[in-house]
């Protein structure tokens, strides 16, 4: 896949410090705080964490040593790219203010509107997943004929999906499926760190953002052409933030750090390029209509606002899929000005007895326990037909795996007869009059 022109313009390292296209004392800052922390260091050691072309740096510090800020601490063989240099005690005073205003230590930032321009032109156009890799990242699920087209023309397009059902039925499986999905196509561009009005916004999360592969990055390369890329850039996985009960609206928002006073970015700047996930949709610890209310204009725009402490407002490129997954009635949650801006709507529901048997059968064989189909029709005659309890994709394999459980302890061969599916399934369901397990939450790992 070749560059884009843009993007390749972006990603072009920098050879000198006004091509960077931040003011010069954010790097002056940063090798002041390198230098107060570490003492002496290289040239080389600059370059590695601030991640500027060495010549910047170079630039930098002769400009700092003719200030009587730095000293050469150790020459080198190569000339001054090989110096090591330290603070003098006028440099000292200059690191301590540079601490006083922030500890950021890492890659150089890039400007916020750079960043806007990179993200837009890498999901500007769609992901070009076809149906048979989407079959094939479904293909551990039993699921309806043809739902692979419910799913891939949502990711395709990095829209927006709603997944509903009951409990039980694989709605967080299949998400994660996608996030799979996503995560294996193009890689994409993104900057280790933002800043604007003077303020760092650390936008990489190492728990989210996955380096790309060394033949991904092969080929990413060569696309350049004989250009090197900026390396305040890395090349990722596209990523996959997933949440559930625990998000709170704070994460989706700008998270100053007053200790260290630089910014984390939220979830859903983490999320560009990628998929966020709300899983559990409804049992957040803010309400649906708080959340609801957050995502309107940027599901309307592509464009998220964002405040910083001193109250300046910026824009920031909303360009994800986001997937919201929940087994609450939709109605119940959503008003349909919020339905009509989710895209794809897919139901997740309760297999019927032929895709029950399926289920079944290669969790059988995932468990290694000895199909017996009388085993099997007494236990949907007696435990769902009779009491008219629902079937749920996930039963299978919590069943089987009790009644393996069972065997373990009586060290009893594994089997299904009549007892043993009686005994699990007492323990398993609350009780025999047609209710299932609630709100039991589990998903279908085949």
């Amino acid at each position: 896949m070749s560059t884009p022109l843009d993007l390749k313009e972006i990603i072009t390292m920098p050879a000198s410090a006004e091509e960077l296209g931040i003011p010069i004392n954010i790097i002056s800052d940063l090798v002041y705080r390198m230098l107060f922390n570490e003492g002496d260091v290289s040239v080389s050691r600059f370059t590695e964490i601030i991640r500027v072309h060495p010549q910047v740096i170079d630039d930098l510090l002769a400009r700092m040593q003719q200030e009587h800020l730095v000293e050469v601490s150790r020459t080198g063989s190569l000339g001054r790219l090989s110096y090591t240099y330290r603070l003098t005690d006028e440099g000292t005073k200059r690191a301590r203010d540079s601490m006083e205003r922030s500890l950021y230590i890492g890659p150089a930032p890039v400007d916020v509107e750079v960043y806007k321009r990179a993200i837009i032109a890498q999901t500007s156009t769609t992901l070009r997943i076809t149906p048979t890799q989407v079959r094939k990242a479904l293909s551990h699920l039993i699921l309806p004929e043809k739902f692979d087209r419910r799913i891939g023309p949502a990711v395709n397009t990095a829209s927006s999906l709603f997944l509903y059902g009951p409990p039980g039925n694989g709605k967080t499986t299949i998400a994660e499926a996608i996030a799979k999905l996503i995560s294996g196509a193009t890689p994409i561009w993104l900057p280790y760190a933002i800043t604007t009005g003077g303020q760092i916004i650390q936008v990489i999360d190492p728990l989210i953002h996955i380096p790309a592969g060394e033949m991904a990055v092969k080929e990413e390369t060569a696309n350049l052409g004989k250009i090197k890329a900026d390396r305040r850039w890395g090349l990722f996985e596209r990523p996959a933030v997933m949440v559930g009960g625990e998000l709170k609206m704070d994460a989706l928002d700008l998270r100053f750090e007053p200790f260290a006073k630089f910014y984390e970015a939220p979830l859903q700047l983490k999320a560009n390029g990628g998929m966020f996930l709300i899983d559990d949709f409804g049992r957040q610890q803010i309400s649906p209509q708080q959340l609801l209310n957050r995502w309107i204009v940027p599901l309307e725009s592509r464009i998220d606002f964002l405040r910083l402490q001193s109250g300046q407002t910026i824009e920031a490129p909303f360009r994800q899929l986001l997937v919201f997954s929940t087994n609450l009635d939709p109605e119940q949650l959503v008003d349909d000005a919020f339905l009509r801006r989710i895209q794809m709507k897919v139901g997740v529901f309760g297999p019927d007895e032929k895709m029950f048997f399926q289920i079944f059968k290669v969790m059988c064989e995932s468990l290694r326990v000895p199909l017996d189909k009388n085993g099997f029709m007494y236990l949907i005659q007696k435990w769902y037909r009779e009491p008219g309890r629902t079937m749920q994709a996930v039963h299978p394999r919590d069943l089987l795996k009790i009644i393996v459980s069972i065997c373990t302890y009586e060290n009893i061969p594994v089997q299904l007869t009549p007892e043993l599916i009686d005994e699990a399934c007492s323990s398993y369901f609350v009780d025999k009059k047609g209710k299932g397990m609630g709100d039991y939450k589990a998903v279908v790992n085949m």
